[in-house]
């Protein structure tokens, strides 16, 4: 550590402020020069630069050499450099010259101007220094302290920073007294007018997840996987895990010896059921373990492309598999991804009954509709044979029927079997007046 008093504040200040002495040293620079600019009003060149031997910062005006001066304030004569420094300096046009100005007669107002200007700069510095390091901390767990209520918000000591837990990021199953220590999760840092703003949350899964990994060894080695996790926090959430060794039961690591690790997060979210269920490449097996506690019947892929399934339950089974307000099912549609429709047994079994009935249906009137036309096909085939004409009223070579000779009784006799024939009936026994009928 430096003996100049001046070099002890400035690395005191960057201690505290968590920033580098170069940026104060920075700070101080540019506040002299500002200070200067205001009091010299010359329109010259004007350069600080703090001296670590003696602890001071020195100012400067510096001049560029030229072959012909146009601006005095500016620039300086290649003659005139050489009066300066002999005339056999190696002087050239391009070079700058700087010449000490002092500081001493700053006054008041220029020192003030100075503190003004250091202050903003280790601020700004110190902003940047609390965003680069929390913007790389978004999805981890902190600790921190209640310090104030602001319309609802509440302000988190954090550190030596303050963060923020929105209304809408704090569980409606808790309550905070000033003084009380809290853990969140970080979901955003932001750049405001005031500096960095940390946003917390408690509502977050990546919340409940973090919690896991802090509680299980499983989970922090690697043994165990968390591939998923949904809240509806202060009431219920679901969790997906998997285990890497088939040896490893991952529902069990997470439950603990008598629900130990798992009463642990309970307690934390003060109350939040949680389901452990276990994850699968299966989607049809993972949506019958999403549904827990629930059993499920039978479970049917309604439409691929929509991620639509119909799980059936037992009747007794279809409000647990529902849960309150349908938060387990809706839980467990977030966790799969998959559209889910309940049906109890009864339900289903009516609606393929009614499936039946209207294939049933169809059917019947399918086959009233053929009967029909093919008895019009016959009536009108039977009138015509009867008739001895055809449909068309024409013989099949185009010319007109003509009756039968009545003398004629063969051809009468088979016109008359063909028309029985067609309507199914059998022909009657022909009379003749010379036999007798038995």
């Amino acid at each position: 550590m430096s003996t100049n008093p001046l070099l002890q504040t400035i690395e005191a200040l960057a201690k505290e402020k968590g920033i580098e002495p170069d940026v104060v040293i920075q700070a101080m620079e540019e506040a002299v020069l500002t200070a200067s600019r205001k009091y010299y009003k010359t329109g010259e060149e004007l350069k600080a630069k703090f001296n670590l031997e003696n602890g001071q910062i020195e100012l400067f005006a510096v001049k560029t050499i030229v072959d012909e001066v146009t601006d005095p304030a500016l620039e300086i004569s290649v003659a005139e450099a050489k009066e300066i420094y002999g005339e056999d300096a190696e002087v050239e046009a391009g070079y700058q010259i700087e010449f000490p100005k002092r500081t001493d007669v700053l006054g008041r107002i220029a020192a003030q101007t100075a503190k003004q200007v250091i202050f903003q700069k280790v601020r700004e510095a110190e902003r940047e220094n609390v965003f680069a390091e929390y913007n790389q901390r978004v999805g981890e767990v902190i600790n921190g302290v209640v310090k104030r209520f602001e319309q609802g918000d509440i302000i988190v000591e954090v550190g030596r920073v303050e963060a923020v837990l929105p209304r809408k990021e704090q569980s409606r199953a808790e309550s905070y007294a000033q003084g009380d220590r809290l853990r969140a999760v970080i979901r955003a840092v932001g750049k405001g007018a005031k500096g960095p703003q940390i946003v917390l949350s408690r509502t977050d899964p990546a919340l409940l997840i973090k919690l896991f990994e802090q509680e299980v060894p499983e989970i922090y080695d690697g043994t165990v996987m968390v591939r998923g996790a949904v809240r509806e926090a202060g009431d219920r959430a679901k969790v997906a895990v998997y285990s890497r060794e088939r040896d490893v039961d991952p529902v069990g690591a997470c439950v603990g010896m008598k629900g130990t690790r798992v009463q642990a997060i309970i307690r934390e979210l003060r109350g939040e059921k949680i389901d452990i269920v276990e994850w699968s490449d299966d989607e049809m097996v993972f949506v019958t373990n999403a549904i827990s506690p629930a059993k499920v019947q039978r479970v049917t892929i309604m439409d691929q492309e929509n991620r639509v399934m119909e799980v059936v339950v037992e009747d007794r089974q279809l409000s647990l598999a529902i849960g309150k307000k349908g938060q387990n099912v809706r839980l467990a549609a977030k966790l799969s991804g998959w559209k889910i429709d309940i049906k109890s047994e009864e339900e289903k079994r009516k609606e393929v009954e009614e499936q039946f009935g209207t294939l049933a249906a169809d059917a019947l009137a399918e086959t009233e509709g053929a009967q029909t036309a093919e008895g019009d096909v016959f009536n009108e085939t039977e009138g015509a044979l009867v008739t001895g004409e055809s449909p068309a009223g024409e013989t099949p070579a185009g010319e007109p029927l003509e009756a039968a000779p009545a003398e004629d009784g063969g051809a009468a006799e088979a016109v008359s079997e063909a028309a029985d024939a067609v309507t199914g009936d059998a022909p009657a026994p022909a009379v003749t007046p010379d036999r007798d009928v038995q």
